[in-house]
């Protein structure tokens, strides 16, 4: 039974979250980490290094490097698209992070319990990542295997504080990427800066209170700078324990800890778990995202492009679009029409028209010239969303929906959206379908052979001597 924040006060003495983490982070050595966690993170890590590389081009992130080269400072971490510059470790990690997260496309946590109630909870790699590479470079350089120990340790952090957390934490209008990513980035930078006893402790309160991230800026450039600030809050969280600088040292938990006031409570029989003993990161997974907006309206994109194409729907025959699905899809995908890029990763018109016109949805749709573009524009008007009380129903377990696409001669295409979504751990991408993405991401920045290099690169990332020097592969 789910314990709510109205029953903290009962049970402060039963929590020890903050103490196990921390325990987790002390005694974390790279032989522990298993096999099938390695091969899976070194995907994401490539996966993120084409997203890095992409968010570069973006105008949001430009107007933060800006600001970097404006404030200046000590040189510690090299500054993305700041043609070799250096500043300080918290302002890197929060042009770098913002970066990752700037499509929206990177992986995705996910969860097998249905009282999740999205199913999906946090972007797991981009802040511990983050912190790894700039607080790498900060101590002069750190070989492959203590970047990969460092993130594994922030994406296990992370997700089993997400994963444990009570759904309400989102659907009460936080952002978990932004706020428990905070914790993924301070593991990150803690295993790396060494903090031990209570240094470590006290790290995790000054997180606690740093982390932050509203779901009203969904469709904004401020929603990647969420996962931007949490990288940098993790780092800065660290940097000042390591100082002597103090918070509770047990801010996880208790009726005013982080749990009960930020995420509505846990579900205490999932504590257990512990950290480290069985890895997120492999049970139940991540997902790695085909396509560059919210992982829920994957399936439904998939299911346009099957249509599409078996049946072999030309734009100009459409003369309407129904997509039904429930309230877990319907109301966190808020725009009835994108204007912009950055609508167009939350509107299911936006997405489902972008199949409909060219069958795909890449770096090149998601830009704000396609979605502006008279084409788009109106098949969006074409696309109407209706909430399904039937599939509302059925529960929240999976991505649920269905589409009816009504031609101008009176005949219907119709079908319903696969529950294994494409990228999910039951239906993953092929290392090749995840070097194509980066490739895509990449493309325009990276030339092909630089492209070349930074792949080989992350697969070699293990036996590297400098791992955080992968930056130096970036624009």
């Amino acid at each position: 039974m789910a314990v709510t924040s109205n029953d903290f006060a009962r049970i402060p003495d039963e929590m020890t979250i903050t103490e196990d983490a921390a325990t987790f982070i002390e005694g974390l050595r790279h032989d522990h980490i298993p096999a099938e966690a390695i091969r899976i993170g070194l995907r994401c890590i490539l996966d993120a290094a084409g997203l890095y590389v992409a968010g570069s081009e973006e105008h949001s992130v430009h107007m933060l490097i800006d600001e970097a080269r404006d404030i200046g400072g000590r040189a510690d971490a090299r500054l993305l698209g700041g043609a070799g510059l250096k500043v300080p470790v918290g302002m890197a990690a929060r042009v770098l992070g913002t970066a990752g997260h700037a499509h929206d496309w990177d992986d995705t946590q996910v969860s097998v319990d249905p009282a999740h109630v999205y199913g999906l909870l946090t972007h797991p790699t981009i802040p511990p990542l983050t912190a790894a590479l700039t607080v790498g470079q900060m101590l002069g350089g750190i070989d492959g295997k203590r970047l990969m120990t460092a993130f594994q340790a922030g994406v296990e952090v992370e997700s089993k504080i997400s994963e444990w957390m009570l759904p309400q934490h989102y659907l009460s209008g936080k952002h978990s990427s932004g706020t428990v990513g905070t914790f993924g980035a301070f593991a990150a930078a803690a295993w790396l800066l060494g903090l031990k006893g209570r240094e470590l402790r006290h790290g995790f309160g000054i997180a606690a209170s740093f982390a932050s991230g509203i779901r009203c800026n969904f469709g904004t450039m401020t929603k990647p700078l969420h996962v931007g600030r949490a990288s940098e809050n993790g780092v800065t969280a660290a940097l000042l324990a390591k100082r002597g600088y103090t918070a509770d040292p047990a801010a996880l938990d208790g009726p005013w800890g982080f749990l009960a006031v930020m995420g509505g409570g846990v579900s205490p029989e999932k504590m257990a778990q512990g950290f480290g003993k069985t890895w997120s990161i492999v049970e139940p997974g991540v997902s790695i995202k085909p396509y560059p907006c919210g992982i829920l309206t994957h399936p439904t994109m998939d299911l346009m492009l099957r249509l599409v194409t078996e049946a072999d729907v030309k734009p100009e025959e459409i003369e309407t679009i129904s997509i039904h699905a429930g309230t877990n899809i319907l109301k966190p995908i808020r725009y009835p029409i994108a204007s912009n890029h950055l609508e167009a990763k939350f509107s299911l018109p936006a997405e489902v028209s972008m199949i409909a016109l060219v069958r795909q949805a890449g770096k090149r749709e998601f830009s704000d010239e396609f979605v502006a573009s008279s084409a788009m524009q109106d098949m969006q008007r074409r696309v109407k969303t209706q909430f399904d009380p039937k599939i509302e129903a059925m529960g929240f377990d999976k991505v649920r929906s269905r589409i009816t696409i009504h031609r101008k001669d009176g005949s219907l295409v119709e079908g319903w959206a696969d529950e294994r979504y494409r990228g999910g751990p039951d239906n993953p991408m092929t290392d090749a379908e995840v070097e194509a993405k980066m490739r895509s991401c990449c493309a325009g920045v990276l030339d092909s052979a630089a492209q070349d290099r930074l792949i080989a690169a992350v697969w070699g990332i293990e036996s590297a001597a400098d791992a955080s020097a992968i930056v130096g592969l970036m624009p």
